[in-house]
């Protein structure tokens, strides 16, 4: 059955693929195996079910007919029977009562053997679920994060997912309180590794990461999360009313709060125009809106929390140029004084950044602001002249069109 449950909501999920690529017959084919393989267990387990209560049955029957036989003879010949005393029929009709009262519990579990069939399975997936040891866990002598300043350094941090493949091999940076770090690099680099473990969502493998000079470790992860913000990529919202989701980043927040947070992250134009406004409930993971608009509730609730350490991990890659442009401004207003790390395609956020990692195969190859690593010209100009400049050029620089001076200055 679980498996059943896990096919159909992974086909139900992916319908637009499956449109798309014209796939639904053989989805609807595998579904059908699938659901087979459910009704052929299914159909054992009634016929051994079926089977065994008509077997006690005739367990109890042979029961009760070998006590008839043996002591109807013991009586008919009022002999003893193996050195005992003397059976009378009395005795005899008390050993039948006996059998009759030992049957009986156990058809009524013959009974019920299906359904403590199906709860030992259900039990032995709950308890292997429970029995699972977390990864991170805090220390014994764990102590609670103390109010944030924003100081960040990772000193020779190594990071592997999976044992024997580093992800990051011995990445340093420093991050003074109100700083803007922007992470670039190709696909595979180590952005968002690096961007994972100052949150402690991994640790390290060897180095360590300081937060105001206290290694993450250290802490209670709870309170240390509490004060680091994170807009990711691919926002996930609940099923519930636009105020709550935005509210998850401060539970305790007045309707007022919500709403100002709304309005700093340019989100309160289109949520007014929702049928119900602040008090829609949205569909499954934000069903209904766009992705752009889905990302605007994000970082207001990112708002919300008022964090001194801010994570944006490629948060404006999915909105069009107009709606950037109001996060951008919404943003200069929230990352005022708090220190922030980006990992952005989009050239508008690293042009401003107070310093550029430029990660490649899990090591930092240039570090710097932006102007110097276009002056330096090596991999980050070669990544600016591939992916950034075209969008530079495009963006009107002046109110009589004329190119920015530092794609000019690239183009030279």
């Amino acid at each position: 059955m679980g498996s059943v449950n896990a096919d159909l909501q992974e086909k139900i999920a992916g319908v637009r693929e499956a449109q798309a690529f014209n796939r639904e017959e053989e989805n609807i084919d595998n579904f059908r195996r699938t659901n087979a393989a459910n009704r052929d267990a299914n159909v054992r387990a009634a016929a051994f079910t079926s089977a065994l209560t008509p077997v006690l049955e005739a367990l109890g029957y042979v029961g009760i007919a070998i006590v008839v036989v043996v002591g109807g003879i013991a009586v008919f010949r009022n002999q003893p029977l193996l050195g005992t005393t003397t059976i009378s029929l009395g005795l005899v009709f008390e050993f039948l009562q006996y059998i009759q009262r030992f049957n009986q519990p156990i058809q009524q579990i013959s009974v019920l053997w299906t359904n403590i069939q199906s709860a030992i399975a259900g039990g032995e997936r709950i308890f292997g679920l429970l029995d699972v040891k977390p990864d991170l866990v805090d220390k014994p002598n764990a102590i609670d994060m103390p109010p944030i300043v924003g100081k960040v350094e990772l000193i020779d941090a190594k990071a592997e997912y999976m044992k024997g493949q580093p992800v990051l091999k011995g990445v340093s940076l420093h991050a003074e309180p109100g700083e803007t770090i922007a992470i670039v690099g190709p696909t595979g680099a180590g952005k968002t590794t690096i961007i994972n473990l100052i949150p402690r969502f991994y640790d390290v493998s060897s180095g360590a990461v300081k937060i105001d000079d206290i290694d993450v470790r250290d802490v209670k992860a709870k309170t240390l999360r509490h004060q680091i913000g994170i807009v990711l990529q691919d926002s996930f919202l609940f099923s519930d009313t636009v105020m709550n989701n935005i509210r998850y980043g401060k539970l305790d927040a007045t309707d007022e709060e919500v709403i100002e947070a709304a309005k700093l992250a340019s989100a309160d134009t289109f949520i007014e125009r929702l049928p119900q406004g602040y008090q829609t409930v949205l569909g499954e993971r934000g069903g209904g809106l766009s992705q752009g608009q889905r990302q605007l509730i994000s970082i207001a609730r990112a708002a919300l929390a008022n964090p001194r350490i801010m994570i944006l991990d490629e948060a404006t890659s999915s909105v069009d140029t107009r709606t950037e442009r109001l996060i951008q401004k919404a943003l200069e207003v929230l990352l005022k004084g708090r220190t922030s790390f980006v990992i952005a395609h989009r050239l508008s956020t690293i042009r401003n950044a107070n310093q550029v990692l430029m990660l490649m195969a899990g090591e930092v190859v240039e570090r710097g602001t932006h102007s110097e690593l276009l002056a330096n010209k090596g991999p980050y100009y070669e990544l600016y002249m591939s992916q950034f400049r075209r969008e530079e050029e495009t963006e009107p620089a002046s109110a009589n069109g004329t190119v920015p001076a530092t794609a000019q200055t690239a183009s030279n």
